[in-house]
């Protein structure tokens, strides 16, 4: 279990915010204070522990869409009973309530992601409706899309603004997720004696962490341990959401048949991770880089084909996650497409005593959700 630094000092009658990421290596949080209208980190905390969160896997890489790709994932795990029960509700809550203690957690309100397997994300183009009516129609689209009833999918919108002056048609930004996941999550913070706020993706979480009030088209690239996240973000917005089943256990799997090393720590991944790319054969790690250049490129070109978005290629891709800091990352995306491509930093809209600086750059990738989720209330 790896714990918090804390930022000593008294905030009295201070607003403060909990985002609580959940992810397939464990627990991650961030508590941010508003001190003068600006987020000011107070603790964090992470637990280093493998969960069973994810659907099984559902290559997007073979799969003609994300609402198909969502689809087989929501079926699967429903079939499956995918981790839905009070035993697993009691373990998460417990190490949860756990590492609120040891990371000294002053607040009850949290907000909090979903895992990413479980969640429909897509634009959905309608032609022009009365606002009262939008809600059943969507909720109806997406239910077909997904092959699931409406009366069992948690569905929220937002409609997306057009540069046409006389539009016949509106597009609207639509995330979704089964009511059992969204119940399923709420049991765990409860348990944990915390008051859920929000539930939202990590889309939103990512990009509030990592792009804010940048409009430039960008793309995030979020490699965690199991799954890659491929985000394209537009005026603030995730427009689209893409998974595969590639991450760092596979880099991990690798090191270890090369150098005959069982590394159950992950440190030969970091002491890796600290080598320069070009020492490090890009031959070797093929079956782990080529899938996440084609699926960048299938992104650019899904996006392009949009209409409105025929000239916003991404200008610029942020990397990040745990596994994000792979050098061989960074300099395969660099190699492969004219953009400028670098590391995000989650904590640059966050106020800390500079002597963190170290600790919180060393786990910044791995802290994006988490520290997004906790900005929530923040004007960036």
């Amino acid at each position: 279990m790896c714990y918090n630094e804390i930022i000593m000092g008294l905030f009295s009658k201070t607003e403060s915010y909990l985002g609580v990421d959940i992810g397939a290596h464990g627990i991650k949080l961030v508590e941010l204070h508003n001190v003068k209208g600006r987020p000011q980190l107070w603790t964090y905390g992470i637990l280093d522990k493998k969960f069973d969160i994810h659907a099984p896997s559902t290559d997007s890489l073979v799969l003609p869409d994300r609402s198909e790709q969502a689809r087989l994932a929501i079926e699967t795990a429903e079939s499956e009973h995918i981790a839905f029960d009070e035993v697993r509700v009691d373990e998460y809550a417990g190490m949860l309530k756990e590492l609120l203690k040891q990371s000294k957690v002053t607040t009850k309100r949290v907000t909090a992601s979903l895992p990413v397997s479980y969640v429909f994300h897509s634009i959905v183009t309608l032609p022009l409706i009365e606002e009262k009516q939008r809600t059943p129609i969507i909720v109806a689209e997406v239910s077909k899309l997904v092959s699931q009833p409406a009366s069992e999918l948690q569905v929220i919108y937002q409609l997306l603004p057009t540069t046409e002056k006389d539009p016949k048609f509106q597009r609207f930004l639509v995330t979704s997720a089964p009511k059992s996941i969204v119940a399923f999550y709420t049991s765990i913070f409860q348990k944990a004696g915390l008051e859920l706020a929000e539930l939202e993706t990590e889309a939103f979480a990512v990009e509030r962490s990592l792009v804010g009030k940048d409009t430039t088209t960008t793309m995030v690239v979020d490699m965690g341990a199991e799954r890659t996240n491929f985000f394209i973000i537009d005026n603030g917005l995730p427009m689209t959401h893409r998974s595969i089943q590639m991450g760092g256990d596979a880099i991990e799997d690798i090191l270890t048949t090369t150098f005959g090393i069982e590394d159950v720590t992950g440190q030969l991944m970091r002491d890796v991770a600290r080598l320069s790319a070009d020492k490090i054969p890009p031959e070797l790690f093929a079956k782990v880089l080529n899938p996440i250049l084609k699926e960048v490129e299938y992104n650019f070109d899904m996006y392009l084909q949009q209409t409105g978005n025929e000239e916003k290629r991404p200008q610029k891709i942020v990397i990040t996650g745990g596994a994000g800091m792979f050098p061989l990352i960074q300099k395969s995306l660099q190699e492969a497409f004219n953009v400028k491509v670098f590391i995000g930093d989650p904590w640059a809209r966050v106020v800390y005593q500079q002597s963190l600086r170290p600790s919180l750059a060393a786990i910044g990738p791995r802290m994006a959700a988490s520290i997004g989720l906790a900005l929530r209330h923040f004007t960036q």
